[in-house]
């Protein structure tokens, strides 16, 4: 029975994935900063909670140290753990655009880390990175979070060069719009006081991009996704779903720059008046 190892796991799409493989048949590790707050997901037959925040290196090692004594080895890794800082650049702190990063990139970078020492030891293993279709293509008020994105698309990319050789896979999957509280609870507004002059165009724009996600499919089609990465036994690298992810990131390859900024533009900046 092969093991998956999931941060981010406590709501969204990192629970539908810990839901999905285990319906599957699979081991899960779920890790989470407050296991004890999702006392359910312990009652699901071969799921183990494990405390996990991807900025605390000895939490990260003890969980997969754990998580190997509990089933034996891990086969997978996805990194799901992360948040969208949104508003207006402007209105950012410094605090604000390190925690962004931190969560979004070095988290993850710590993570691939500290598992590598095990996967290389076994000569396999997949390394899943939760992307977005954010990190090829840009929207208004998300250029923090498009930033940690497209960064997780460029170390995901080199590092499948290096790991190869061990027979390690690295996979990217790039949602599009999803329905889950990423909208609500793992949304940050910038917003800083005496700043008014961006307001219509972030309540409009915001307001905007709230009712895309509040139509967008549910989380279980990024779990569906997330397994075909798992189990493919090619080296494909990038897995686009959700919300016409494939349409919007064919569009980019093949439409002048001024013709795709337009039609964002379009669609998304609706000024309140």
């Amino acid at each position: 029975m092969k093991t998956i190892f999931i941060t981010g796991a406590s709501s969204g799409i990192g629970r539908s994935i810990v839901e999905y493989f285990q319906d599957k048949g699979w081991n899960v590790a779920a890790t989470m900063r407050t296991p004890d707050e999702h006392a359910d997901l312990k009652s699901l037959k071969n799921v183990n909670l494990y405390q996990l925040d991807v900025l605390n290196e000895a939490s990260i090692k003890m969980a997969i140290t754990d998580a190997i004594a509990d089933f034996g080895r891990i086969d997978v890794l996805v990194n799901n753990a992360g948040y969208a800082l949104v508003g207006a650049f402007e209105a950012s702190t410094n605090e604000q655009i390190r925690r962004q990063f931190d969560t979004n990139v070095f988290g993850l970078m710590n993570v691939t880390r500290a598992i590598l020492p095990h996967f290389r030891k076994n000569k396999n293993g997949t390394i899943i990175n939760v992307a977005s279709v954010g990190g090829r293509i840009t929207f208004p008020l998300y250029s923090l979070y498009h930033g940690t994105k497209w960064a997780v698309e460029g170390f995901s990319e080199s590092l499948q060069y290096e790991l190869r050789q061990f027979g390690i896979k690295v996979r990217i999957i790039e949602p599009g719009a999803i329905k889950t509280d990423f909208y609500d609870r793992s949304m940050d507004l910038m917003k800083a006081d005496g700043l008014e002059e961006y307001d219509n165009y972030v309540n409009g724009t915001f307001n905007t991009m709230q009712k895309v996600g509040a139509k967008a499919p549910g989380p279980i089609v990024v779990a569906k996704k997330v397994y075909k990465a798992a189990t493919q036994k090619n080296y494909k690298m990038r897995y686009p779903v959700g919300s016409g992810a494939p349409f919007l990131l064919f569009l980019r390859r093949v439409v002048p720059n001024s013709w795709f900024f337009a039609m964002v533009r379009m669609v998304t900046e609706k000024n309140e008046k």
